[in-house]
């Protein structure tokens, strides 16, 4: 310790401090422990010593005052006040006392008043009571609504003494708070993020890549930049400083920042900020082909990825290839031309091969990695869209990614959200089932990819997952929340399931998963029908139990149980409001036409019910008590009326055919069913609308 304040002064300096009479004695005292402090020569012990002497109520005091001693400078006591937070917040747990906390305000003017020469050491405590409180459990959440962020954002914007620590401190505050800093002082950042992108375009040395990790913190995923003019503005810079970092010859070290710099672009604004044009598509295609280089460089390798670095880097250039799927497949105002789409493609088949190639190697102690299941994400978004490139090595990997779907569904892993390279962390379900349902889908109506997951046991993975998805998607009181990532993975579970009973009634019938799959479909319809914004899910549903119960009719559960017989009630009900009658816009005459209620969602469910009203009539012969469902239902009666009234030229052959599919399965299975169809004339429309088979019937004694 320096000479005059060793132990045994500082100790001295302690009891004045505490039993002081006045305040000349009192400051004489704190000038030499503020000197130690000054100086480092406080350990922890010591530091809690000075706390225990004055607490907070004299460093308080020294903040107020507005009286300095004679000959000294205007804010000498306020920087006295200062050091001993400063000191105080080297504790952890004195740093997130409320006492300090409730300085922040004041750290925050500290570091935005003008600054002297006199004034720099205020200015370093300020910042290290903030670096303490940001480091502590209510720091963050304090920090941002004490104002933190905007005081940090203009002392960097000011230039002043201490602004790189400013552009520290919030990148540290971006990396726990993106989200609420953004919401509460987005002109601020934006300010800011205005400031680097002009420094990024305009450096011409290794400035240039050193942003290149500075600025993705600053690149919010909301609000869009793309909605803003300063924003676009910052985006440009952006791009063009990019386009010039990307068309060099670089290192390792100085592309790998520009790779992840332009994936944080990619997922906050899509490609919006690559500009239309020759020069536009020629960066893009180098983009994708740039980060497809670096997946097969890196994963081809024996023994890849040891670093987490490169990790991260091969995780951008996975943001990137996807953003290169989805311009490729874009056919509305296409950024790519024609030949580059091609040109792409091929290069990313080869990046998607040292993928397949990756995965193979992968232990089941390395399951875990939040790598591999971005891996598994890409190859997924790959597999959703080409369905015919490297068939084979897929067919291989089927197993494993089977296998890694079902261990994270039953662990209810979660982690890290690592495709997101330029977010804050967060844990979130890493839900890898639901990544490659598309694929599977497709892979699903061909013989060997699908003997293959079926032999992996995806039939019961399926539908353990479909159960667990409809429980996320029903809440606890009957009512169904709106999550639409939900609502399309069940969608996409039940075309996987359709392809199944299609391709494979064998399975459906013998595999026991699809009984229990059965009981839940006959749960769920009722409760989801009335749900009107569920159209699409509730088609989806009804075709596949429809589909299946024409398998299972043999099985306990749809032996006349209560659930079946309101499974059908409901299916019912379904398929008939699908039509009605309207006014024909050519003339005076009534015209048959999809329900409004159906009309938006009719694109995407016009398949699943004719496949339904065909299923349904294939259940009529099997299950008695069915036909008396229809006549409680009045559908005969509401069918009848529907042809009677409206012009036969309205409804086109396959609507036709779908009702008298049903129409004479009915007849022949039910006399009251007959009876109904011929008191409301119909031989008469079974005549005129061509229905041969159903006047046959209805003729016959």
């Amino acid at each position: 310790m320096a000479a005059g304040c060793g132990s045994a002064a500082l100790k001295r300096c302690l009891e004045v401090l505490r039993d002081a009479r006045n305040d000349s004695e009192q400051f004489a005292a704190l000038l030499l422990v503020t000197k130690a402090v000054k100086a480092g020569e406080v350990d922890a012990k010591i530091r809690r010593q000075i706390f225990n002497a004055i607490g907070f109520t004299f460093p308080n005091r020294l903040l107020i005052s507005r009286q300095p001693p004679d000959g000294c400078p205007e804010h000498t006591f306020r920087a006295l006040g200062l050091t001993l937070l400063a000191c105080f917040c080297t504790d952890p747990e004195l740093a997130g006392h409320s006492q300090i906390l409730n300085k922040i305000p004041t750290f925050n003017d500290i570091l935005v008043s003008p600054c002297d020469p006199d004034s720099t050491s205020m200015i370093d405590d300020a910042y290290q009571c903030l670096s303490a409180v940001l480091a502590t459990a209510r720091g963050p959440r304090e920090l941002v609504t004490k104002g933190t962020v905007a005081a940090l954002c203009q002392a960097y914007l000011n230039c002043g003494y201490g602004s790189d620590r400013a552009l520290t401190l919030l990148l540290g505050l971006l990396a726990v708070a993106e989200a609420k800093c953004w919401q509460r002082d987005a002109p601020h950042l934006l300010a800011v993020l205005s400031k680097l992108s002009e420094d990024f375009l305009k450096a011409e040395d290794m400035t240039k890549f050193e942003l290149c990790e500075v600025l993705p913190r600053f690149i919010p995923l909301s609000p869009p930049l793309t909605q803003d003019s300063q924003g676009s503005e910052c985006l440009c810079r952006l791009y063009n400083g990019l386009a010039s970092i990307l068309g060099s010859k670089l290192s390792q070290s100085q592309r790998d920042p520009a790779l992840k710099l332009a994936a944080c672009l990619v997922q906050a604004c899509g490609s919006e900020w690559i500009p239309a044009g020759s020069a536009g598509s020629k960066f893009l295609a180098l983009l994708v082909n740039l980060a497809c280089v670096e997946v097969r460089l890196t994963l081809e390798e024996p023994h890849p990825l040891e670093a987490e670095e490169k990790k991260e880097v091969v995780t951008a250039c996975y943001v990137l290839i996807e953003m290169g799927i989805q311009e490729c497949l874009r056919e509305e105002k296409p950024l790519l031309e024609d030949a580059q789409k091609m040109q792409l493609m091929r290069i990313m088949e080869e990046a998607f091969g040292a993928v397949i190639f990756y995965l193979r190697q992968v232990k089941d102690e390395e399951l875990q990695d939040p790598f591999i299941f971005a891996s598994v994400r890409i190859l997924g978004a790959w597999m959703a869209e080409e369905t015919s490139s490297l068939k084979q090595e897929i067919c291989e990997l089927l197993p494993f990614l089977v296998h890694y779907s079902e261990k994270l569904f039953k662990e209810g892993s979660t982690g890290p959200q690592t495709e997101l390279v330029c977010t804050e962390s967060s844990a979130l379900p890493q839900d890898a089932l639901r990544l490659l349902l598309p694929a599977f889908c497709h892979l699903t109506a061909e013989e060997r990819p699908r003997d293959i997951l079926i032999s992996a046991g995806a039939p019961a993975l399926l539908c353990n997952y479909f159960l667990r998805q409809w429980e996320v998607l029903a809440s606890e009181h009957g009512s169904l929340t709106p999550l639409p990532s939900v609502e399309m993975s069940l969608q996409t579970t039940c075309g996987i399931f359709l392809n199944l009973v299609v391709t494979a009634p064998d399975l459906v019938r013998q595999d026991k998963t699809f009984s229990s799959l059965m009981e839940v479909l006959l749960k769920s319809l009722p409760v989801l029908l009335p749900q009107k914004d569920y159209l699409v899910l509730t088609a989806n549903i009804v075709t596949l139990g429809l589909m299946m119960a024409r398998i299972l009719a043999s099985s306990a559960v749809l032996q006349g149980t209560q659930s079946a017989k309101e499974f059908f009630e409901a299916a019912i009900r379904f398929l008939s409001q699908a039509h009605t009658e309207q006014a024909d816009p050519s003339g005076g005459s009534l015209a048959a036409a999809v329900s409004p209620a159906y009309a938006s969602v009719w694109a995407d469910i016009s398949e699943l019910w004719f496949l339904g009203m065909q299923a349904l009539a294939g259940c009529v012969p099997l299950f008695p008590w069915l036909p008396r469902a229809v006549l409680q239902a009045r559908w005969l009666e509401g069918l009848s009326e529907l042809l009677t009234r409206v012009a036969p030229a309205s409804l086109d052959f396959e609507l036709i055919a779908a009702f008298q599919g049903v129409l004479v399965e009915l007849a022949r299975a039910s006399e009251p069913c007959r009876a109904v169809i011929l008191s409301h004339h119909g031989l008469e429309w079974a005549n005129l609308y061509g229905m041969a088979a159903l006047e046959q019937c209805l003729s016959e004694p």
